[in-house]
């Protein structure tokens, strides 16, 4: 696969017009997004700015900020959403995702059992009425930024605000 081939690369092509919900924050390595086709509201996902396809390709900066980003979304999305817990998930499979990318998924304490571990990807495949709207996606966005404003290198967009 190439980067014209990737998802992940497409929309970092677009990075100045990217809406709130492409581009929740950044920093020089990794981007974060609202996954577009959720039906749980809050599900992140944490990508490197660079194609990478592998967690072993990442430089060593990128792994340095990795951990950093990930506690700093967890805490984000307890903050906005109440969230018990989050879940961390890396896989980079499916045809046209195969950038490394990270979710991080919110985990409500009332979460129906058949969707807890690996059963929240259900949540992946429901029908499109069932979706976070993008409206929806952006107005968690501009919500989450206000939460990682501490973060030391997440930088808020100057488009979409």
């Amino acid at each position: 696969m190439t980067t014209l081939d990737c998802y992940a690369c497409s929309k970092e092509a677009e990075f100045d017009d990217l809406p709130p919900r492409e581009c929740v924050a950044h920093d020089q390595h990794w981007r974060v997004a609202h996954d577009f086709n959720t039906a749980l509201p809050g599900w992140l996902v944490l990508l490197p700015r660079r194609h990478v396809v592998a967690v072993h390709e990442l430089s060593n900066a990128e792994a340095s900020a990795l951990g950093v980003w990930q506690v700093a979304l967890s805490r984000a999305l307890r903050s906005v959403s109440g969230c018990a817990k989050t879940y961390v998930v890396q896989f980079a499979e499916a045809e046209g995702f195969a950038h490394v990318h990270f979710h991080i998924v919110p985990r409500m304490a009332d979460l129906r059992p058949e969707h807890r571990g690996p059963g929240i990807f259900e949540l992946l495949r429901r029908p499109e009425r069932e979706r976070v709207t993008t409206d929806q996606a952006d107005q968690i966005a501009h919500s989450l930024r206000t939460h990682l404003h501490g973060h030391p290198n997440a930088q808020r967009p100057n488009h979409g605000i």
